[in-house]
């Protein structure tokens, strides 16, 4: 239980500290920001609604709804499925670019900052190693 509670604690301070410093350097939320990256490390910049649903952990409410304002402020489309007319990808708009080009360094730095710099290059390859039995 120790490690369990010490994981849930650090993920909640690392997101907490990540997001506060993201949004007030940048002004993007630390939620669209993991929209922006999974859509720009996507084939064509563009995931399916339910693909990117799973992708940032979100219901497809959840993810409705931010979608609904990344498209507001310009920097995701929606645009149909050519394959499935039920369908509906979510595409990266070049302003999303943009905005993901410009935040990335402080969000890396962040990263750095807060998380990397605890660890030795072997500690860091251990801890994504245990990490990774659990995603399997």
């Amino acid at each position: 239980m120790r490690a369990w509670r010490a994981f849930l604690e650090a993920h909640s301070r690392l997101t907490t500290r990540l997001g506060d410093e993201l949004e007030a350097e940048t002004g993007l939320p630390l939620s669209w920001y993991d929209v922006l990256v999974h859509l720009a490390e996507a084939t064509g910049n563009r995931l399916r609604m339910t693909d990117l649903a799973g992708a940032v952990l979100l219901s497809k409410s959840g993810l409705t709804r931010l979608v609904d304002r990344l498209c507001a402020a310009g920097l995701v489309a929606r645009c149909p499925d050519p394959d499935d007319r039920r369908g509906t990808f979510v595409e990266l708009t070049e302003a999303g670019r943009n905005r993901l080009r410009a935040a990335s360094p402080v969000h890396l730095r962040g990263i750095e900052e807060h998380f990397g710099r605890h660890f030795t290059g072997p500690e860091a390859t251990a801890l994504a190693t245990l990490l990774g039995r659990i995603q399997r």
